[in-house]
């Protein structure tokens, strides 16, 4: 019994990772049960068992690569000491995720925002809940560097959260659709001058 939910797990997390994959260079729309089960060699059933439907596997697919982005991003940043000290940590790793992310399409929720945010449904307001932990993450690591002294009162931290959010959707672009190498380092310079 033991073997078989292990093997069932990671037979779930397989799927994911592809999905995750596809669905980076080819959007959540057009994510599919057949398209994923050619790919991984496996029957539809199967494919679409762990998750119950094709919406269960979008779900699956973006809360894996948001996932990604908290375990890359928002975890490491918590070393360091809150404050400045953090938030310049936080925006090195958002830049050092921009430039060497892994997905191949670059920032996936970037992506999936353009591609969800006009069409109501469950996936949107995942997504929603997503992109405001995220703001709301940014915006109290800029409302503790305020309160401590470590930038000034003004701009508004809703407004620095903006102005960053902004920068890092810039430079998604420059990277994946004008090729800039330096992108990242200049988002970087940006984001920092910014505070």
């Amino acid at each position: 019994m033991r073997r078989s939910a292990e093997e069932a797990r990671k037979t779930r997390d397989r799927i994911v990772a592809t999905g995750v994959t596809k669905a980076s260079t080819d959007g959540l729309d057009a994510l599919t049960i057949g398209t994923l089960a050619e790919a991984l060699g496996m029957s539809k059933a199967g494919v679409v068992g762990p998750f119950g439907s094709r919406a269960g596997l979008q779900l699956a697919v973006l809360t894996e690569a948001a996932g990604m982005f908290t375990a890359a991003v928002v975890a490491p940043s918590e070393q360091a000491e809150p404050g400045l000290p953090r938030l310049r940590a936080v925006i090195d790793l958002w830049c050092g995720y921009l430039a060497d992310g892994p997905f191949p399409n670059g920032c996936f929720v970037t992506a999936a925002s353009c591609e969800l945010d006009g069409r109501p449904g469950e996936l949107r307001s995942s997504l929603l809940g997503v992109v405001t932990r995220w703001r709301a993450f940014l915006r109290e690591q800029i409302v503790i560097a305020q309160a401590s002294g470590d930038l000034a009162p003004t701009p508004d931290a809703d407004d620095l959260v903006t102005t960053l959010t902004g920068i890092a959707m810039s430079a998604n672009q420059e990277i994946q659709l004008l090729g800039d190498a330096g992108a990242a380092a200049r988002a970087r310079r940006l984001m920092l001058a910014a505070l």
